[in-house]
Protein backbone atom coordinates (compact mmCIF):
# COMPACT_ATOMS: atom_id res chain seq x y z
CA UNK A 1 0.00 0.00 0.00
CA UNK A 2 2.73 2.97 0.50
CA UNK A 3 4.68 1.65 -2.85
CA UNK A 4 1.45 1.88 -4.54
CA UNK A 5 0.98 5.56 -2.74
CA UNK A 6 4.47 6.66 -2.76
CA UNK A 7 4.48 5.58 -6.66
CA UNK A 8 1.03 7.41 -7.61
CA UNK A 9 2.55 10.39 -5.68
CA UNK A 10 5.41 10.65 -8.26
CA UNK A 11 2.91 10.18 -10.85
CA UNK A 12 1.14 13.05 -9.63
CA UNK A 13 4.19 15.26 -9.72
CA UNK A 14 5.65 14.12 -13.14
CA UNK A 15 2.37 14.53 -14.19
CA UNK A 16 2.03 18.17 -12.79
CA UNK A 17 5.56 18.88 -13.43
CA UNK A 18 4.78 18.32 -17.09
CA UNK A 19 2.01 20.51 -17.45
CA UNK A 20 4.08 23.61 -15.78
CA UNK A 21 6.19 25.30 -19.03
CA UNK A 22 9.37 25.50 -17.90
CA UNK A 23 11.48 28.41 -19.06
CA UNK A 24 12.77 27.74 -22.71
CA UNK A 25 16.76 27.43 -22.50
CA UNK A 26 19.27 25.30 -23.58
CA UNK A 27 20.50 24.59 -20.11
CA UNK A 28 19.26 21.28 -19.37
CA UNK A 29 17.19 21.41 -16.22
CA UNK A 30 15.62 18.56 -14.25
CA UNK A 31 12.15 18.67 -13.42
CA UNK A 32 10.36 21.00 -11.78
CA UNK A 33 9.76 20.02 -8.04
CA UNK A 34 7.10 21.71 -5.86
CA UNK A 35 8.33 23.87 -2.52
CA UNK A 36 5.42 25.14 -0.91
CA UNK A 37 2.26 27.59 -1.67
CA UNK A 38 3.71 31.59 -2.14
CA UNK A 39 1.17 32.26 0.99
CA UNK A 40 2.71 29.69 2.93
CA UNK A 41 6.27 30.68 1.56
CA UNK A 42 6.75 33.17 5.20
CA UNK A 43 5.07 31.15 7.46
CA UNK A 44 7.06 28.05 6.91
CA UNK A 45 10.51 29.92 7.01
CA UNK A 46 9.22 31.54 10.46
CA UNK A 47 8.29 28.41 11.24
CA UNK A 48 11.68 26.94 10.57
CA UNK A 49 13.57 29.94 12.69
CA UNK A 50 11.41 28.84 15.39
CA UNK A 51 11.95 25.56 15.42
CA UNK A 52 16.02 26.28 14.78
CA UNK A 53 15.71 29.18 17.97
CA UNK A 54 14.25 26.98 20.51
CA UNK A 55 16.89 23.44 19.35
CA UNK A 56 19.49 26.02 20.00
CA UNK A 57 18.77 27.85 23.22
CA UNK A 58 21.38 29.47 24.71
CA UNK A 59 22.88 28.17 27.92
CA UNK A 60 21.26 25.12 27.36
CA UNK A 61 24.27 22.11 25.88
CA UNK A 62 24.41 21.02 22.29
CA UNK A 63 23.17 17.61 21.46
CA UNK A 64 25.42 15.15 20.52
CA UNK A 65 24.25 13.44 17.19
CA UNK A 66 23.37 10.11 17.27
CA UNK A 67 25.88 7.87 16.96
CA UNK A 68 26.40 4.13 15.37
CA UNK A 69 25.08 5.84 11.94
CA UNK A 70 27.17 4.67 8.79
CA UNK A 71 28.56 7.70 6.86
CA UNK A 72 27.46 7.80 3.26
CA UNK A 73 29.49 6.32 0.56
CA UNK A 74 32.46 8.47 -1.46
CA UNK A 75 30.12 8.06 -4.42
CA UNK A 76 27.18 9.66 -3.15
CA UNK A 77 29.51 12.32 -1.39
CA UNK A 78 30.99 13.26 -4.56
CA UNK A 79 27.59 13.34 -6.63
CA UNK A 80 26.63 15.34 -3.60
CA UNK A 81 29.69 17.38 -4.23
CA UNK A 82 28.95 17.97 -7.80
CA UNK A 83 25.92 18.80 -7.44
CA UNK A 84 26.66 21.63 -4.80
CA UNK A 85 29.41 23.10 -7.43
CA UNK A 86 26.69 22.55 -10.14
CA UNK A 87 23.50 24.80 -7.62
CA UNK A 88 26.76 27.07 -7.31
CA UNK A 89 27.57 28.00 -10.99
CA UNK A 90 24.03 27.52 -12.20
CA UNK A 91 21.81 28.69 -9.29
CA UNK A 92 18.38 26.88 -9.36
CA UNK A 93 15.63 28.83 -10.67
CA UNK A 94 11.80 29.48 -9.01
CA UNK A 95 8.93 30.35 -10.34
CA UNK A 96 5.08 30.32 -8.70
CA UNK A 97 2.07 28.90 -11.03
CA UNK A 98 -1.22 29.45 -9.98
CA UNK A 99 -0.11 30.26 -5.96
CA UNK A 100 2.63 27.50 -5.78
CA UNK A 101 6.35 28.17 -5.61
CA UNK A 102 8.04 25.62 -7.82
CA UNK A 103 11.89 25.04 -7.95
CA UNK A 104 13.95 23.59 -10.43
CA UNK A 105 17.57 22.59 -10.72
CA UNK A 106 20.61 21.81 -13.15
CA UNK A 107 20.67 18.31 -14.35
CA UNK A 108 23.69 16.62 -13.18
CA UNK A 109 23.17 13.63 -15.33
CA UNK A 110 26.04 14.01 -17.54
CA UNK A 111 26.21 14.88 -21.13
CA UNK A 112 26.69 12.33 -24.53
CA UNK A 113 27.83 12.97 -27.85
CA UNK A 114 24.49 12.45 -29.17
CA UNK A 115 22.96 15.35 -26.24
CA UNK A 116 25.66 17.71 -27.91
CA UNK A 117 24.68 17.16 -31.28
CA UNK A 118 20.93 17.67 -30.13
CA UNK A 119 22.32 21.06 -28.58
CA UNK A 120 23.99 22.21 -31.71
CA UNK A 121 20.33 21.63 -33.43
CA UNK A 122 18.35 23.36 -30.33
CA UNK A 123 20.77 26.18 -30.95
CA UNK A 124 20.87 26.58 -34.83
CA UNK A 125 16.81 26.14 -34.29
CA UNK A 126 16.58 28.98 -31.82
CA UNK A 127 18.48 30.97 -34.07
CA UNK A 128 16.19 30.62 -36.69
CA UNK A 129 13.18 31.24 -34.78
CA UNK A 130 13.82 34.13 -32.23
CA UNK A 131 15.33 35.79 -36.07
CA UNK A 132 18.75 36.25 -34.41
CA UNK A 133 21.42 38.38 -36.58
CA UNK A 134 24.18 36.61 -37.91
CA UNK A 135 26.87 39.41 -37.32
CA UNK A 136 26.74 42.39 -35.56
CA UNK A 137 25.60 43.20 -32.09
CA UNK A 138 22.51 40.82 -31.18
CA UNK A 139 21.18 40.81 -27.72
CA UNK A 140 19.01 37.09 -29.09
CA UNK A 141 22.15 35.82 -30.51
CA UNK A 142 24.19 36.76 -27.37
CA UNK A 143 21.67 35.35 -24.83
CA UNK A 144 21.38 32.13 -26.67
CA UNK A 145 25.51 31.58 -27.03
CA UNK A 146 25.50 32.36 -23.35
CA UNK A 147 22.91 29.70 -22.41
CA UNK A 148 24.77 27.42 -25.01
CA UNK A 149 28.21 27.78 -22.78
CA UNK A 150 26.50 27.70 -19.60
CA UNK A 151 25.17 23.99 -20.92
CA UNK A 152 29.12 23.62 -21.95
CA UNK A 153 30.52 24.28 -18.36
CA UNK A 154 27.56 22.02 -16.86
CA UNK A 155 29.39 18.52 -18.88
CA UNK A 156 32.66 19.65 -17.66
CA UNK A 157 31.83 20.50 -14.23
CA UNK A 158 30.01 16.69 -14.07
CA UNK A 159 33.24 15.19 -15.53
CA UNK A 160 35.79 17.34 -13.60
CA UNK A 161 34.43 20.03 -11.16
CA UNK A 162 37.63 22.26 -11.12
CA UNK A 163 37.66 21.94 -14.91
CA UNK A 164 34.06 23.49 -14.52
CA UNK A 165 35.11 26.49 -12.13
CA UNK A 166 38.01 27.34 -14.13
CA UNK A 167 35.16 27.71 -16.89
CA UNK A 168 33.30 29.58 -14.54
CA UNK A 169 36.15 32.02 -14.50
CA UNK A 170 36.44 32.43 -17.91
CA UNK A 171 32.45 32.76 -18.15
CA UNK A 172 32.65 35.81 -15.71
CA UNK A 173 35.23 37.59 -17.19
CA UNK A 174 34.08 37.67 -20.82
CA UNK A 175 30.56 38.78 -18.86
CA UNK A 176 32.47 41.72 -17.00
CA UNK A 177 33.99 42.85 -20.46
CA UNK A 178 31.16 43.02 -22.17
CA UNK A 179 29.29 45.16 -19.86
CA UNK A 180 32.55 47.03 -19.41
CA UNK A 181 32.84 47.27 -23.06
CA UNK A 182 28.52 47.55 -22.49
CA UNK A 183 29.00 50.79 -20.12
CA UNK A 184 31.84 52.24 -21.86
CA UNK A 185 29.31 52.25 -25.24
CA UNK A 186 26.60 53.66 -23.26
CA UNK A 187 28.59 56.88 -22.08
CA UNK A 188 29.75 57.54 -25.52
CA UNK A 189 26.22 57.75 -26.87
CA UNK A 190 25.21 59.69 -23.72
CA UNK A 191 28.46 61.76 -24.64
CA UNK A 192 27.53 62.14 -28.29
CA UNK A 193 23.90 62.94 -27.47
CA UNK A 194 25.10 65.47 -25.37
CA UNK A 195 26.96 67.21 -27.57
CA UNK A 196 24.99 66.97 -30.36
CA UNK A 197 21.85 68.31 -28.65
CA UNK A 198 24.55 71.42 -27.41
CA UNK A 199 26.05 71.72 -30.96
CA UNK A 200 22.03 71.96 -31.63
CA UNK A 201 21.49 74.86 -29.29
CA UNK A 202 24.44 76.22 -30.41
CA UNK A 203 23.54 76.27 -34.04
CA UNK A 204 20.13 78.01 -33.31
CA UNK A 205 21.40 80.84 -31.35
CA UNK A 206 23.88 81.05 -33.86
CA UNK A 207 21.44 81.59 -36.66
CA UNK A 208 19.67 84.02 -34.43
CA UNK A 209 22.59 85.84 -34.19
CA UNK A 210 23.45 85.71 -37.82
CA UNK A 211 19.84 86.82 -38.31
CA UNK A 212 19.82 89.89 -35.67
CA UNK A 213 23.39 90.70 -37.88
CA UNK A 214 21.55 90.42 -41.33
CA UNK A 215 18.74 92.77 -40.05
CA UNK A 216 21.50 95.04 -38.69
CA UNK A 217 23.28 95.31 -41.77
CA UNK A 218 20.24 95.91 -43.64
CA UNK A 219 19.49 98.94 -41.33
CA UNK A 220 23.71 100.36 -41.48
CA UNK A 221 23.54 100.01 -45.13
CA UNK A 222 20.25 101.93 -45.28
CA UNK A 223 21.26 104.46 -42.99
CA UNK A 224 24.60 104.64 -44.91
CA UNK A 225 22.69 105.12 -48.66
CA UNK A 226 20.57 107.91 -46.47
CA UNK A 227 23.70 109.62 -45.42
CA UNK A 228 24.79 109.50 -49.00
CA UNK A 229 22.35 111.13 -50.80
CA UNK A 230 22.41 113.52 -47.84
CA UNK A 231 25.64 114.39 -48.70
CA UNK A 232 25.59 114.76 -52.28
CA UNK A 233 22.61 116.99 -51.55
CA UNK A 234 24.97 119.03 -49.61
CA UNK A 235 27.58 118.85 -52.01
CA UNK A 236 25.16 120.19 -55.10
CA UNK A 237 23.48 122.97 -52.99
CA UNK A 238 27.01 123.78 -52.17
CA UNK A 239 28.63 123.60 -55.73
CA UNK A 240 25.67 126.03 -56.34
CA UNK A 241 26.66 128.15 -53.92
CA UNK A 242 29.97 128.13 -54.82
CA UNK A 243 28.93 128.90 -58.23
CA UNK A 244 26.67 131.78 -57.26
CA UNK A 245 29.53 133.74 -54.56
CA UNK A 246 31.86 133.24 -57.69
CA UNK A 247 29.80 134.91 -59.90
CA UNK A 248 29.16 137.65 -57.84
CA UNK A 249 32.36 138.20 -56.81
CA UNK A 250 33.63 138.49 -60.46
CA UNK A 251 30.96 140.74 -61.34
CA UNK A 252 31.87 142.68 -57.65
CA UNK A 253 35.52 142.60 -59.44
CA UNK A 254 34.62 143.87 -62.33
CA UNK A 255 32.81 147.02 -61.59
CA UNK A 256 36.02 147.55 -59.39
CA UNK A 257 38.00 147.01 -62.37
CA UNK A 258 35.51 149.73 -64.35
CA UNK A 259 35.64 152.38 -61.12
CA UNK A 260 39.02 152.12 -60.95
CA UNK A 261 39.54 152.35 -64.30
CA UNK A 262 37.42 155.39 -64.45
CA UNK A 263 38.59 156.81 -61.47
CA UNK A 264 42.12 156.61 -63.07
CA UNK A 265 41.07 158.34 -65.96
CA UNK A 266 39.83 161.06 -64.27
CA UNK A 267 42.50 161.52 -61.72
CA UNK A 268 44.83 161.51 -64.86
CA UNK A 269 42.81 164.12 -66.94
CA UNK A 270 42.30 166.55 -63.68
CA UNK A 271 46.55 166.00 -63.59
CA UNK A 272 47.52 166.79 -66.56
CA UNK A 273 46.80 170.41 -67.16
CA UNK A 274 48.91 170.65 -63.92
CA UNK A 275 51.57 169.79 -65.82
CA UNK A 276 51.39 171.69 -68.77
Amino acid sequence: LLLLLSFCFCVCVCVVAAMIPPYQSLVKYDNPVLLSRTTDKKSSRSRKKQATAATLTPGQPVPTPPRGGKLPPMEKKAAQQTEDVLNAILPPREFSEKGQLWVQQVSASPATRLDVINLQEQLDTKLQQRQARETGICPVRRELFSQVFDEIIRHVTINCAERGLLLLRVRDEIRMTLAAYQTLYESSVAFGMRKALQAEAGKTDLETKVAELQAEKAELEEEVQKLKAKCEEVERREGERRQTEQRKHEDELAVLKRTNQQLRSQLESILAPAKK
